[in-house]
């Protein structure tokens, strides 16, 4: 007989649940928490007792036990009421609360769920049946506390991916200065004619450039590029391409050759485009393209030369308001080696301007597509008394209308030339 009652407590120790380690036992009668504390004393549980609910709740802030078994009916504060407080008072962790009640009504049992209660026993307590209620809060403690250690392990990732986040943001506020850093005049004032330059990145950087050199006597030179993609790789490349079209030196800057007597003249646009395919496929180890407009103002006539390689057609808007686009197209930069490429003219006239865009503009999305080249020419003929600086503004806040927010899908970047002509001699 001995040999039995010790096996069998051998089997109820081998068979404790790890996640409940403390109970606590609350009844009004002395006798029935003499009996459980027992039971569960010998199945090797760690058990502290209380006479009632306000008992309880101070044990409960001391030692914070895993289990709680409690009555329901109970003067002063109902083993419902204990469940409640309890519910507020872990706000950190859980603890599983069994109900024992006489009561067998379903409605008296849902009250008690919704009161926080995980499961009730019926008075008189069956041993076996409170072992598996015990086991089956343990699983669902352990269960608890997994997912809490895992919800802390992801708090602490998604706090140092914030960190990174951070950091990164920091850089990239950085370089974004640095990239704007490029475009060192947004508005140049000429005797012949006014240059005004935009620079919008969709995001901190972009792949959009733009910008102006002394192409020598009498000559200004113009370039557009938009970069394959966005972000960073997209704007290094931008940042390499600018080398290649310095205007603070001529010797590096290959839309420039000099004449034999050393002074600086532009080289035919073509030709220079050419170069810097040949030079972008040659030296640099990447999987961007771009396309380019490239060209020379003449400011003592208007006249304009350009070669573009699959830049948005140039837009020249005449004195009278009028609009005309158009251009040879091309073949963007970067993608076949040894391509030819086209130069044209375009003759501007005092009260004229030219405007070079990216397709940021004409891809700008609008509640009825896309604005495409007629949705910009009417934008330009609303805007025509705009001038300079001015108009590049207005041209983004009537996109941002059309768009529907500030944020835009592609980089936004222009250029804009108002010809007033070479005054005349005094």
């Amino acid at each position: 007989m001995f040999a039995q009652k010790s096996a069998a407590h051998s089997y109820l120790a081998a068979a404790q649940p790890a996640a409940i380690g403390k109970v606590l036992v609350v009844d009004d009668s002395r006798l029935q928490r003499r009996l459980l504390c027992a039971v569960l004393k010998r199945w090797g549980f760690g058990v502290i007792e209380a006479g009632s609910g306000e008992e309880a709740l101070q044990l409960m802030r001391e030692q914070r036990p895993d289990l709680v078994i409690s009555d329901w009916i109970m003067p002063g504060m109902t083993g419902l009421e204990l469940c409640g407080e309890i519910r507020r008072l872990y706000t950190d962790g859980y603890c599983y609360f069994i109900l024992l009640t006489s009561k067998s009504d379903k409605e008296e049992v849902a009250q008690g769920l919704d009161s926080g209660a995980d499961d009730f026993l019926t008075k008189p307590v069956d041993n076996s049946e409170l072992r598996a209620r015990i086991a089956a809060g343990s699983r669902l403690l352990a269960a608890q506390r997994d997912l809490s250690q895992k919800n802390a392990m992801l708090r602490d990732t998604l706090d140092e991916l914030q960190r990174v986040y951070d950091h990164i943001d920091k850089d990239l506020l950085e370089a974004k200065k640095l990239q704007q850093s490029l475009l060192r005049e947004r508005f140049k004032h000429f005797d012949a004619g006014d240059l005004s330059l935009m620079l919008r990145s969709s995001g901190h950087v972009g792949g959009d450039l733009v910008g102006f050199f002394n192409a020598g006597v009498d000559h200004l030179g113009l370039f557009a590029i938009d970069v394959s993609g966005h972000g960073i790789s997209s704007a290094l490349m931008t940042a390499r391409l600018a080398g290649y079209l310095s205007a603070a030196n001529p010797d590096q800057n290959v839309a420039l050759s000099r004449k034999l007597d050393g002074t600086v003249c532009p080289r035919p646009p073509a030709d220079a485009v050419a170069m810097l395919n040949d030079l972008v496929l040659d030296d640099m180890d990447t999987e961007h393209y771009f396309t380019l407009m490239l060209g020379f103002v003449e400011l003592s006539t208007g006249k304009v030369t350009l070669s573009q390689a699959g830049h948005p057609h140039p837009v020249i808007q005449r004195a009278d308001g009028s609009i005309e686009q158009d251009g040879t197209g091309g073949f963007p930069v970067g993608l076949l080696p040894h391509l030819d490429y086209e130069s044209f003219t375009l003759q501007l006239n005092p009260g004229d301007r030219l405007c070079i865009l990216s397709d940021g503009v004409t891809e700008c999305p609008t509640p009825d597509g896309f604005l495409e080249e007629d949705g910009l020419a009417d934008l330009l003929d609303e805007l025509r008394e705009v001038r300079g600086p001015a108009l590049l503004e207005a041209l983004v806040w009537r996109l941002t209308d059309l768009n529907g927010s500030v944020d835009f899908t592609d980089d936004i970047s222009g250029i804009v030339f108002d010809y007033r002509g070479q005054p005349a001699a005094t």
